[in-house]
């Protein structure tokens, strides 16, 4: 199992819960402790929800307003020819794009030691073979890269049930140039590159996505994000965000140590 899952510590990849997330995991507590959640009228509760709703009106014209300067960044060409392993043999980064213009690359945790991916990984990528199934249609492909060899990939896919694209750069410095994959030495010394900064890390592996476009036979670097920046996929945690108790991990020993591959549940089939 990766180091990642067993110790988030840092909080990089889901960070301390949200603010909604810290308010509901009070009120949990206060719960637990014998007192319940204040019960008002239905005028009451349409007042103070009419007043939460602008707030959310609030957030997502900002949301959009940062998507757009989002898509105003500029580009790096690619200069490195990287060539990454699949099932169906070598491959390289042009080729992932299929013929779009667009592609979206998940920098999966899988380091070629472990036996299994990234829980907090694989968290995300329950959501990938729906979500992946659309964006053909609007000129993106997606694919998610580990560092794992292809035959650990292609066991642990077939074990969670996965049918989206996953290929190893274990031949190539791909991770390493997109700061998700760290030498040890680095590590040793508390200063890894992640995240747009230098930073301590406790293992070998961090989360990532980036984004590429293709111009002709150029292939641009548009835009990586790391961290809690991959809040905005994890569609379990936008779900509990709906609810009154939130994501309710206040009182654990870290922000995701609930957390399973889907499998290992006490009710999985």
């Amino acid at each position: 199992m990766c180091p990642a899952c067993l110790a988030n510590t840092v909080g990089l990849l889901v960070g301390a819960v949200s603010s909604a997330g810290v308010a509901t995991a009070y009120l949990f507590k206060k719960n637990r402790k014998g007192k319940t959640m204040k019960v008002v009228s239905r005028n009451e509760w349409l007042a103070a929800r009419k007043q939460l709703l602008q707030k959310e009106k609030e957030l997502v014209r900002r949301r959009d307003a940062l998507a757009a300067e989002r898509r105003e960044l500029p580009s790096v060409k690619i200069e490195k020819d990287y060539v990454f392993i699949g099932p169906e043999g070598r491959v390289s980064l042009r080729d992932l794009f299929d013929g779009r213009r667009q592609l979206i690359v998940y920098h999966f945790m899988f380091d070629p030691s472990w036996e299994e991916g990234c829980k907090s990984c694989s968290f995300l990528a329950d959501t990938f073979d729906g979500g992946s199934l659309h964006l053909p249609a609007r000129d993106v492909s997606f694919v998610a890269i580990s560092r794992a060899p292809i035959s650990k990939i292609e066991e642990f896919k077939k074990r969670m049930g996965w049918s989206f694209r996953w290929l190893s750069s274990s031949e190539t410095d791909f991770n390493y140039d997109f700061n998700v994959s760290f030498k040890p030495e680095d590590v040793a010394r508390g200063a890894v590159e992640y995240n747009y900064s230098k930073q301590p890390f406790p293992q070998l592996e961090a989360p990532g996505v980036s984004v590429f476009l293709r111009e002709g036979d150029d292939v641009l670097h548009t835009y990586s994000t790391y961290g809690r920046g991959l809040d905005i996929l994890m569609s379990t945690y936008n779900y509990l965000d709906l609810t009154p108790l939130g994501r309710n991990e206040k009182d654990l020993a870290h922000t995701m140590s609930w957390l399973r591959h889907h499998d290992r549940y006490p009710d999985s089939a």
